[in-house]
């Protein structure tokens, strides 16, 4: 057995993402389902290293140094999102879908909670194979799987990743079915059609307006693009250092926190104070690039140490949570969610990104509704609220969510 140091384990999980990527071209219904390439690749390696130890070998041993890091600055570009004139920008709309998510996020967890005794599991079995994973995606889910572990959930990470993957296939595998149902069954292109004059800007046209991409300024001497890349990076690293001061903080009043959650809220704090003050001119874009090459090394390098042999013990509860949590969510938007959306041809397209999101991840909602609009024709309303709130918002109440019913049943 050899050890791999800090850099070269580092470097083995980017390796590993464009291996994912590699076998997304290969293997289309792993790109036609929105696997991220890091889950792809780093499952190759969790798998290799499984068979190794069923012949006694134990062929590598990794260095994750940086895995903690990586996630924590993901988790902070999320923070650095969560910017109050998104809510201005798209008004109510924004508002009320935020609301029936995260009221359907609780009754999310209820019925995982409610599922896990009978299947004789912990409580917190059905928080992980709900909000942790289905609306968190894998990211969330091994970012929370340290505390679920302390808390007694054994094998909490390669459960997290398990019940990602299969809410990702499940929530594109119902998402455009429902929406296609709703628009032949109740006829809405036409209500869509009338409105159409007064039509708000997709979630695109808001990202890539004034709030996110403010004028580039470099002092003199200073080349724009590097001053601001490195503006933008000092002010993630400065909200990391603040939030673990916070995080230490709720630590001492005996609240059980994940390492990220100080550095996201210090970001969201950082974020509105630079969007009133206009002080520090951020750039979402920039954030946006190191959130995703943070997230991409941490999922990747997390795959790769994966246990799929405490896996086999919990397949069967994990897999009843997940199909009540897939009925739940198409039950919803069926009948409920169709109305409270505004029972319009917007509104089914909308239900179709709730089911990607709820279940799996943005990108699922994003490629459920452009199915629809691609045949349909386009839906601006559903295209604004959906990302905002899958991308941003939801991410960061999500996190409160958890993290209260872990330190319920801890």
């Amino acid at each position: 057995m050899f050890t791999l140091d800090m850099v070269q384990t580092t470097a083995l999980a980017g390796l590993v993402i464009f291996l994912g990527y590699g076998l997304r071209r290969i293997i289309p219904p792993l790109s036609r389902y929105n696997l991220p390439a890091p889950v792809v690749g780093g499952l190759v390696v969790a798998i290799t290293m499984l068979a190794f130890r069923n012949t006694g070998v134990d062929p590598v041993r990794f260095d994750t140094s940086l895995q903690v890091p990586l996630m924590t600055a993901f988790f902070t570009t999320i923070g650095f999102g969560s910017s109050l004139t998104l809510f201005r920008k798209g008004g109510s709309m924004i508002l009320v879908f935020l609301a029936i998510s995260v009221g359907f996020t609780l009754v999310q967890n209820a019925v995982g909670i409610a599922l896990a005794a009978p299947l004789g599991q912990h409580p917190l079995f059905g928080v992980l194979n709900s909000s942790a994973t289905l609306v968190g995606g894998p990211a969330t889910g091994l970012a929370f799987a340290p505390l679920f572990e302390k808390a007694g959930v054994q094998g909490a990470a390669t459960v997290a990743v398990a019940s990602a993957m299969t809410g990702i296939m499940c929530g594109g595998l119902i998402g455009a079915p429902i929406g296609t149902w709703l628009i032949e069954r109740f006829h809405p292109g036409r209500a869509a059609a009338d409105t159409k004059h007064q039509a708000p800007p997709v979630a695109a046209e808001v990202l890539e307006g004034q709030l996110h991409d403010p004028p580039p300024a470099a002092p003199e001497g200073e080349a724009i693009e590097s001053f601001a890349l490195l503006k933008n990076l000092v002010a993630i690293l400065t909200a990391m250092w603040a939030g673990f001061w916070i995080s230490k903080g709720f630590e001492s009043a005996g609240i059980t926190l994940p390492a990220y959650i100080g550095a996201m809220f210090a970001g969201a704090v950082i974020r509105n104070v630079s969007d009133m003050t206009g002080a520090l001119s951020l750039s979402q874009r920039y954030i946006d690039d190191i959130g995703t090459v943070s997230l991409s090394l941490f999922v990747s390098m997390a795959m790769m140490t994966l246990k799929l042999w405490e896996l086999t013990a919990v397949a069967v509860p994990m897999l009843v949570i997940i199909l009540a949590q897939v009925v739940l969510v198409a039950a919803a938007c069926v009948w409920p969610l169709y109305r409270l959306f505004g029972r319009d041809y917007d509104a089914a397209v909308t239900c179709a990104g709730f089911c990607g999101f709820m279940l799996g991840t943005t990108a699922n909602a994003m490629a459920n509704m452009e199915s629809l609009a691609e045949r349909y024709g386009p839906a601006r309303r559903a295209f604004l609220v959906v990302p905002v709130v899958g991308a941003f918002f939801i991410d960061l109440v999500n996190a409160v969510i958890i993290t209260t019913f872990i330190n319920i049943f801890r």
